[in-house]
């Protein structure tokens, strides 16, 4: 049977994730968020235009909003919370900003054959 002590601190064999601080933890979730976030606008903006299906976006609007929420779990909304939500949006709006504005591929075509018409 697990005591009660052993779920509030680490075993010693974790090393040196027990010496950092969790508002490291808390700064890395929501980096890892943030590039979420990134990748559901690009992804939302391919889906708004037909080019992928809609499950790829669900796919990432639950890794965002399960980063977005997992560093709020065990603190109240303090700064950490707002510069992440507030990088998130600006990640999202950079995301949306890319995949509006992606350059078409170049047709090769000429330069690979150049004799066949």
């Amino acid at each position: 049977m697990i005591s009660g002590s052993s779920l509030v601190h680490p075993p010693p064999e974790c090393g040196i994730a027990k010496d950092m601080p969790i508002e490291f933890f808390r700064g890395v979730i929501g980096i890892i968020g943030a590039g979420c976030a990134f990748v559901l606008a690009r992804t939302a903006f391919a889906v708004s235009k037909g080019r992928l299906p809609s499950t790829r976006l669900t796919g990432w609007v639950i890794r965002t909003l399960l980063c977005m929420v997992a560093i709020t779990i065990r603190h109240p909304v303090d700064r950490v919370d707002l510069i992440v939500w507030s990088l998130a949006v600006v990640a999202f709006g950079a995301g949306w900003r890319t995949a509006a504005h992606a350059k078409p591929p170049e047709d090769l075509t000429r330069q690979i054959f150049p004799d066949e018409e």
